[in-house]
């Protein structure tokens, strides 16, 4: 395959990640997450984000997000969020087919929700005839590859929680933004008052599974039951959980995650001066937006795959991954810069 720059999600798995599948793939265990190495991945869990903790593993990520949210809505309710959020644009219609809820979006310039970017949907409550808002769902880092600080959330969980709503993150790619802001993930996930977060690992080095993790204890009462009615309950459950035994193990997913972050800002960093291509988006994750002439694009797409993410405007997406390396961003760079003349 060409190099991509198109997605994470091309990437391999990593091999400590591997061998831990490997070495979990010996005689037998019990299943439906009743085995040593969910309740060891539970712990870990824990460990990172606090005892009251509920973590359950799920098949991938719109499961996860769409799970997070049905545990905090009823179909009579609403769900808030940027238009560019992956719960309004890539999810098929998922959260609204299996939560029932109608997604009200706003426009942000960088993929950030806002109090003022929410506060003009509070409205109605206690109107019979309309939907409740019930849910601020946010992405972190941003489908645009901007991150939160713990700050901006904690303004968003206040008000959610002050209207008797929710906080929701969907965090496929929490690793990126934990690295970026050089901070554990509680400090900006249930120390800022987050509800309920999809924690994801198959962007940065895992094979499959993320988690649904749910910090307030009434919400997970019943969560068991809403996973297996979703058709989400892994059978042999310790190949997801010796996954993110590994992944959490020693700091995997932060050298990963750095990893990729860095050679974001390389490839951004080797690209700001090419005539003709602008960067549209600060460099926080491991995500460069940018647009380019249409005929760079045809030239470049012949030996590097990627994304056009807006057609009108010409931006385009590149994305870095723990396996990216120098050598790669400079060939491309090398044939971004041959595709203009």
């Amino acid at each position: 395959m060409k190099t991509s720059f198109g997605s994470d999600n091309h990437s391999g798995v990593h091999p400590s990640v591997l061998k831990a599948l490997e070495d979990a793939n010996q005689g037998y265990c019990l299943s439906y997450e009743e085995d040593e190495y969910t309740a060891q991945a539970g712990e870990v869990f824990k460990s990172f984000f606090g005892k009251g903790t509920g973590v359950y593993f799920v098949f991938n990520g719109t499961a996860a997000n769409v799970l997070c949210l049905q545990a905090l809505t009823r179909p009579h309710h609403a769900i808030i969020c940027a238009r560019t959020a992956h719960v309004n644009q890539d999810e098929c219609g998922a959260p609204e087919r299996f939560t029932g809820c109608k997604i009200l979006t706003s426009d942000t310039p960088d993929g950030k929700l806002r109090p003022s970017d929410v506060l003009p949907h509070l409205t109605g409550f206690g109107f019979q005839h309309h939907v409740q808002p019930k849910v601020i769902s946010i992405s972190q880092p941003t489908e645009l590859g901007t991150v939160y600080t713990p700050e901006e959330i904690r303004e968003l969980a206040d008000l959610a929680h002050n209207h008797n709503m929710f906080l929701h993150m969907d965090g496929s790619r929490l690793a990126n933004a934990a690295a970026f802001l050089d901070l554990p993930f509680a400090k900006f996930t249930s120390h800022a008052g987050v509800d309920a977060l999809s924690f994801g690992g198959t962007k940065n080095g895992m094979l499959m599974g993320e988690a649904v993790v749910l910090f307030d204890r009434i919400h997970t009462q019943d969560f068991l039951y809403v996973r297996k009615q979703a058709m989400q309950l892994f059978s042999k459950s310790r190949f997801v959980a010796a996954q993110y035994l590994a992944y959490l193990k020693d700091d995997l997913w932060l050298e990963n995650a750095r990893h990729a972050n860095e050679m974001a800002r390389y490839l951004a960093d080797k690209i700001r001066n090419i005539p003709e291509v602008r960067i549209t988006q600060k460099v926080e994750s491991n995500a460069v937006f940018a647009v380019i002439p249409a005929r760079a694009y045809a030239n470049l797409v012949k030996k590097h795959f990627f994304y056009v993410w807006d057609e009108p405007s010409g931006e385009v997406r590149w994305m870095c991954s723990f396996n990216t390396r120098k050598t790669h961003i400079d060939a491309f760079v090398t044939d971004l810069k041959n595709s203009l003349l």
